[in-house]
């Protein structure tokens, strides 16, 4: 036994010892080349090489990066146990929220630990579930994603969205009702879409088949068009209903009432920096072919909710930056004739959605939501009253339904569906969730801090109960900060894990999110874009002064939008921070709109083809900031070679140039995903990468992490 203890002390000190030391990166060869842009300037691109995607030295790159990256993971002497830990935690049965259509309600279901959620259909809320679809047959590694069904008028019919390995394009396809059973109907090439019934067929948007389909995941994508396709004919057959080639970087999307009497198309022109969008009506009940025009300007958002008889219920932030709901006559457009039905509050509309011939209206109130009831004249009806101070979505539903579902979560509440009758209010459970751990040793503080330039900004804390502010808890912040989302209290069962050793988890509600209406989006975009930033230094500088943790304890993580964000800030505050974990980041600004539908991003970012936007942009860009010689965070990138939304050429170019910029001996890794997007594609993708990336911020912020036994159901 001593023999045996001592081995084990050994293995331990010598994976310490190896972990302390700087990794032998992978040589990463520089090329000449040099961008132009606006005024003469010239940026050098030494990574450019990386962009391509499909060559073999490029893949090559990915194996000999991924082979130091794994090798420093697996000499974490806990990550098998944390592994485990995350596998008992997520190992819980969970049901989404229905979706009904006359007599039928489907809902998908996880067992646990099933890669995908299988589809079940039932007859009522009180009828006896049968298996619908599972996904999980569709592919050996269970990355075939399937979308909730969109069904017909009659319920006879579901058109589903199907997409492989995490990439965004989608194929939809269409199944009988109840039984599930395929029909021969195939759409490919499918971005940006819906599907939206009508007689015998559906309307959806797709680009033209690629030039080089072997670039799919990569190359730009332009020429959005809407078409129509009739059940049982071939693809090539399907009717162009709507394509504007003078401008290929638009968004075109049809949409149909509840009722089928109108087809909606919405239109939106972000490549051109424009964040509204316009709006155009077909009325399909009197057999127009044309398309009316309701709004032609992009200047502001306009969503049809649903339609009173001939008139339409419409979303708008025009006249109203918090947004308000009005009546459109598409026979007298005209904003004179608008008629306001819910009028603007302090709180930001986060939703509204018409069923059972009523409005049910989500406000976000410091970034928790808040619902009321009205009528569709806009009488308040009610309060919907909610479990708790947390996340709510749902309320869809026809307008003869009685009753409708809504989801209600939080940072201690897993995502819950509850049957609400619309009469009364009241609600009850549809199915309870019983969790392996108990979620009431964790509480939620929301404190707000004061930004660089004086703004309020609030944020979550998430702990045991009874944190002591001693400046030694290991603290995780998380946030977004862009695209007018809003980032509210949502559950996680693998942070659970994070929690359970001591772990703090901070949420940052920034500027440039949606949960203080567009004001607090706009402080946050284009050149106001460093407030952003800003709130996120000063949010990690209050939890360091109120002696929450300290720098040395003190991790960060965000994906996507919210990647840039960790890039920029680890560029401008190294010293604020011992862990970085930027996902799926943005990270070079100055050619993000370069690869498929990046130029979507212009309407926030700005554009580096504008002599301005190129100031900003580089400004702040994660990887024309890198500084040789600085001591940066120990980092760990991670990226998936079937994100086509952002490429993983943003993680390849900065993780090179991170790597020769590092001074100190503090890792900075990348981890490459395989047969994965811009998220994960898998349940068993999920536990992989997250014990990764909390091993790895258990290691780099000195954790001792012991887990426990997993206790039974509560």
């Amino acid at each position: 036994m001593t023999r045996i203890l001592l081995a084990l002390l050994m293995t331990i000190a010598s994976a310490g010892a190896a972990l302390a030391q700087r990794p032998a990166y992978p040589v990463t060869r520089k090329v000449e080349h040099v961008d132009q842009y606006p005024g003469g300037a010239t940026v050098d691109d030494p990574y450019h090489w990386l962009e391509d995607d499909t060559a073999s030295a490029v893949k090559s790159w990915v194996e000999a990066q991924n082979k130091v990256t794994f090798a420093h993971l697996e000499a974490i002497p806990f990550r098998m146990a944390l592994k485990q830990r995350l596998t008992a935690l997520l190992d819980y049965p969970r049901v989404g929220l229905p979706v009904r259509r006359g007599k039928w309600l489907f809902f998908a279901k996880n067992t646990g630990l099933q890669n995908q959620s299988v589809w079940y259909v039932q007859e009522g809320p009180t009828g006896t579930p049968a298996t619908y679809l599972d996904p999980n047959v569709l592919s050996p590694d269970g990355t075939t994603r399937v979308s909730e069904p969109i069904i017909n008028r009659d319920a006879t019919l579901a058109a589903h969205t199907v997409s492989q390995a995490g990439s965004d394009w989608q194929e939809i396809q269409v199944r009988q009702l109840p039984a599930g059973t395929l029909l021969p109907d195939r759409i490919r090439w499918v971005k940006v879409s819906g599907v939206a019934w009508w007689k015998d067929g559906f309307f959806y948007s797709r680009y033209p088949t690629p030039a080089d389909t072997t670039k799919a995941l990569s190359s730009k994508n332009e020429d959005h068009r809407v078409y129509y396709h009739r059940l049982g004919t071939p693809q090539d057959a399907d009717r162009l209903v709507f394509a504007d080639a003078a401008h290929p970087q638009r968004f075109h999307m049809v949409g149909t009432t509840h009722d089928e009497r109108y087809a909606l198309l919405t239109v939106s022109d972000r490549g051109q920096g424009k964040d509204g969008n316009a709006l155009y009506v077909r009325d399909l009940g009197r057999g127009d072919t044309g398309w009316t025009p309701i709004v032609t300007r992009f200047e502001h958002r306009f969503s049809v909710v649903d339609n009173d008889g001939a008139t339409l219920i419409v979303a708008t932030n025009r006249g109203a930056a918090n947004e308000r709901l009005v009546r459109i006559d598409p026979a007298q457009p005209d904003e004179a004739h608008w008629v306001t039905i819910v009028k603007e509050r302090p709180e930001a509309i986060a939703f509204a959605n018409a069923v059972g011939g009523h409005l049910f209206v989500g406000y976000l109130k410091d970034a928790a939501t808040h619902v009321e009831q009205v009528t569709l004249l806009g009488t308040p009806v009610r309060t919907v009253r909610l479990p708790g101070i947390g996340t709510a979505g749902g309320f869809a539903g026809e307008r003869g339904d009685a009753d409708t579902y809504f989801s209600f979560s939080s940072f201690t509440a897993p995502p819950t569906s509850y049957r609400l009758d619309v009469a009364t209010g009241k609600a009850r459970v549809f199915v309870d969730t019983k969790l392996p751990f108990d979620q009431t040793r964790f509480e939620t503080q929301q404190v707000f801090f004061t930004s660089k330039d004086g703004t309020r900004v609030p944020m979550f804390i998430v702990a045991k109960k009874g944190m002591k502010r001693d400046g030694r808890n290991p603290t995780l912040m998380y946030g977004y900060g862009g695209f007018n989302i809003a980032l509210t209290p949502t559950f996680s069962a693998t942070r659970m894990a994070w929690l359970e050793q001591g772990g703090v988890y901070v949420q940052v509600t920034l500027r440039g999110g949606s949960e203080y209406g567009d004001r607090w989006h706009e402080a946050g975009m284009k050149e106001k874009k460093q407030n952003v930033f800003d709130d996120f230094i000063a949010a990690a500088e209050w939890l360091v002064a109120n002696k929450v943790t300290s720098s040395d304890r003190l991790a960060m993580q965000g994906g996507s939008n919210g990647g840039l964000l960790v890039g920029a800030v680890m560029t401008q505050r190294p010293d604020l921070f011992e862990v970085a974990i930027p996902e799926v980041g943005v990270m070079d600004m100055l050619r993000f709109h370069k690869f498929t539908i990046g130029w979507n991003w212009i309407a926030d970012y700005g554009s580096s083809d504008d002599p301005a936007g190129y100031q900003y942009l580089k400004a702040y860009s994660p990887l024309h900031n890198l500084k040789p010689g600085t001591n940066y965070p120990a980092t760990l990138v991670t990226t998936a070679d079937h994100d086509d939304r952002v490429v993983p050429a943003h993680s390849f170019k900065f993780a090179a140039a991170l790597q020769a910029a590092q001074a100190g001996t503090r890792p900075t890794l990348i981890r490459i995903e395989t047969r994965s997007g811009h998220g994960a594609s898998s349940v068993s993708k999920q536990i992989e990468e997250a014990a990764d990336v909390y091993a790895f911020t258990m290691q780099h912020l000195r954790m001792k992490p012991e887990f426990p036994a997993t206790p039974k159901a509560m």
